[in-house]
């Protein structure tokens, strides 16, 4: 039996979606289209009111407008051709495309990691070194923070890329996902994946962890400094600062360690398409509430452009 190869020449994957049952497809198209919606448009109104608030324009909500503008990226990267298949009958993504969604969701999510690590340093700044806080956390310095995330998420965005640009795909070439995320992909490759796997267990680990231990290291620097403060209220005036913080945090992460952080023999399909829609669609969605909801600054910020708007 002659087994077909698919490399740089193949017309393109066939991706599965969320799920294969028609009946689903109409409904979860509306419920991912409103998301989406309600994603973009809760994103926007965060990078407007910091913009036009001159009381906003301070590190921390510099790199929350950054983060905003990222999480825009990284759902429209996915979103879309995930909605535009739900009506499809093929379900096709060209070999192309994939490599390039792929990068994107790469860059986009590694970036939404350091952006969290920064908004993480900055509160460590603020609550234990406050008096130098102006001095460390100025716009130079912040600015630098935003280019190294960007510059090493792309980088390692474009190793990975490159190194999945080699293999070549036999056979099947149905994705079983929604969009072009390494395992399912790699699952698919009948050439050496080896190299691939060794990234995956040293190079991406190093891109994820760094930037998620120095977010522990931060808040365990903070919880100590806190636990300093005498006074019950000064305590919980300084753990409100940090609890948005921390709630996206805890979802981001949770649900990245859960899918990739496991042997790729241990990939499991249903599971992993629920965790990954946590961090590529949920998350983006809810940071505008989060952050918006639990905070005064941002709260009269709104009120101030709605006004505005309305005049």
């Amino acid at each position: 039996m002659e087994i077909k190869n698919y490399s740089s020449s193949t017309p393109g994957f066939i991706l599965l979606g969320i799920s294969s049952n028609p009946q689903l497809q109409k409904p979860l198209f509306d419920i991912f289209l409103i998301m989406y919606l309600v994603t973009v448009v809760g994103n926007v109104l965060i990078i407007l009111t910091i913009h036009s608030d001159s009381r906003l324009h301070t590190p921390m909500y510099f790199f929350l407008s950054n983060l905003s503008f990222t999480d825009i990226c990284f759902t429209t990267d996915i979103v879309p051709k995930m909605l535009a298949n739900l009506l499809s009958e093929t379900k096709s993504i060209s070999y192309t495309g994939c490599l390039i969604q792929m990068y994107f969701f790469m860059a986009f999510g590694n970036t939404d990691s350091y952006l969290l690590a920064s908004m993480a340093i900055d509160r460590l700044v603020a609550i234990c070194n406050p008096l130098h806080y102006e001095v460390v956390m100025n716009p130079q310095r912040c600015f630098l923070m935003l280019l190294g995330s960007c510059t090493i998420s792309h980088l390692h965005s474009m190793l990975h890329v490159l190194l999945m640009s080699r293999l070549s795909f036999c056979a099947s070439h149905v994705i079983k996902h929604f969009f072009c995320d390494t395992h399912p992909v790699l699952k698919l490759s009948c050439s050496d994946t080896s190299p691939n796997q060794i990234m995956v267990i040293t190079e991406t680990p190093a891109v994820i962890v760094t930037p998620f231990l120095c977010i522990l290291f931060s808040y365990l620097r903070i919880i100590i400094t806190v636990l300093r403060i005498p006074s019950v209220a000064g305590k919980r005036k300084a753990f409100s600062t940090c609890g948005s913080h921390l709630t996206i945090v805890v979802l981001f992460y949770g649900s990245i360690i859960y899918v990739y952080f496991r042997p790729l023999s241990r990939y499991s399909v249903v599971k992993d398409r629920v965790a990954t829609l946590m961090y590529t669609v949920v998350t983006p969605m809810l940071n505008p509430f989060i952050y918006s909801l639990r905070n005064k600054d941002m709260k009269m910020g709104m009120r101030k452009l709605r006004f505005r708007i309305h005049s």
